[in-house]
């Protein structure tokens, strides 16, 4: 009986049981996150009895306040020496907020050149939306222009065709070498912007008259005028960047030289430098009578300083390819432009997205700085709001209101970036 061995085979499976209460639901989160150790368990205290604190106080001047209101002494008398909030000024001056002193008749311009801007950015930002809209998102820029500041339609049409003509010229000269073929096609457009563009566009109005009201850019302000400069500034830059990115890179001395030169000294000026010389000294440098606009001019420098820095991310990204990367490549067969196309430059910009993204929410921000030269930003329009006999006194409330909103906007720039990441798995390839 001894030398037998004794074996059990368990003939049929264990029902499921539930997981123990510690290890699952509620309980598991608070564990985990919350109370893993005793510093967690003091920092969740602490904030708990902050958050408590906060919301304690704050609640009266929420809950308490007055929505409908003529001026600040109106909602004083409403609340009767209570404590609450004025959000009457925003009932009240929400649309100059926005606008700025845009023509209220011409509100459905800029509120229709923001839908279609979302339309333009779908198939771009989007992979499930269809890739032909692709084409929309070119000819937007032109159309916005036309729906924001008004004048001919034919304006923005003859700058396109000044591109087609530049396409023109590159695809009839391309027997004569890559770089001939760029430069006559640079030449041709500039050819077609500077002597036929003008004619052209009297002409087709004259036959076809397709106008509307100008609007000058001191009218606008608000988030409207954010928006403007900071879109604007965001979809030249990425560009821009990557070209100067690979302009540090070159191997040709002359390039490399320009693009470290061109970042260093951007990096190296504060924008409020940049945003007077678009204000200031610019008109010094151009021939009398010159007529170049403010909002023009102060785009043109945000999206410099934006590109500058756009170029040491996206330089980042490509130092952090293995040369393996490179060398495959090459090995593919592939010149310089395809390989940046098909290889490099989409490796990169992944690993780049952060960077990418935090200096596009950095940039957005950065469009208040225009209150300096006196153009009429959220916040200019705010100590304009306050200096009036009405609403004279009223301080949070504007403040609230216009940090929520640009919130809003920067907040939606992380999600999308962490969403991309997510799709592109940047972690994983």
């Amino acid at each position: 009986m001894s030398d037998r061995k004794l074996t059990f085979v368990r003939g049929e499976m264990l029902p499921a049981r539930e997981p123990p209460t510690s290890q699952s639901g509620f309980l598991k989160l608070l564990r985990e996150n919350l109370f893993n150790n005793c510093l967690s368990a003091l920092l969740t205290v602490t904030s708990l009895i902050v958050l408590v604190w906060i919301v304690r106080n704050l609640s009266p001047w929420l809950f308490d306040s007055v929505w409908s209101a003529g001026s600040l002494s109106e909602c004083r008398e409403i609340l009767n020496g209570a404590e609450g909030a004025c959000w009457a000024v925003i009932r009240d001056r929400w649309t100059q907020l926005l606008f700025g002193f845009y023509p209220p008749a011409q509100y459905w311009r800029p509120v229709l050149a923001f839908v279609l801007m979302l339309v333009a950015m779908a198939p771009i930002l989007f992979p499930p939306v269809p890739r032909r809209l692709l084409w929309f998102s070119a000819v937007f820029p032109g159309l916005a222009y036309w729906l924001i500041w008004g004048g001919t339609l034919w304006l923005p049409v003859s700058a396109y065709a000044g591109f087609a003509a530049g396409g023109v010229v590159l695809r009839l000269t391309t027997r004569l070498g890559s770089g001939v073929a760029v430069g006559l096609a640079f030449a041709g457009a500039l050819a077609w912007w500077f002597l036929a563009s003008g004619p052209v566009t009297t002409v087709l109005e004259q036959l076809l008259p397709l106008s509307l009201p100008a609007v000058t850019s001191r009218e606008m302000g608000g988030f409207l005028l954010s928006i403007v400069i900071g879109v604007t500034g965001i979809s030249l830059s990425l560009p821009l960047g990557i070209v100067l990115a690979l302009g540090r890179r070159s191997t040709m001395p002359l390039v490399k030289t320009v693009s470290v030169v061109f970042i260093e000294f951007i990096r190296g000026v504060p924008l409020i430098t940049l945003l007077f010389t678009a204000s200031l000294l610019l008109n010094y440098f151009l021939p009398p009578g010159t007529n170049f606009d403010l909002i023009l001019r102060v785009i043109i420098m945000v999206t410099l300083f934006a590109t500058a820095y756009m170029a040491e991310v996206i330089r980042g990204g490509l130092a952090a390819l293995p040369r393996g990367q490179y060398e495959a490549a090459e090995a593919l067969g592939l010149d310089y432009w395809k390989a940046q196309r098909l290889v490099i430059m989409p490796q990169a910009l992944k690993i780049s997205i952060p960077g990418i993204v935090n200096s596009f929410i950095g940039l957005f921000k950065d469009t208040t700085l225009v209150v300096f030269i006196g153009l009429l930003d959220p916040i200019a329009l705010s100590n304009s709001i306050r200096a009036t006999t009405d609403w004279q006194g009223i301080y949070w409330e504007l403040f609230i209101f216009i940090g929520g909103l640009f919130f809003i906007f920067c907040f939606s720039m992380s999600r999308y970036s962490m969403h991309l990441e997510r799709r592109l798995k940047t972690d994983q390839r």
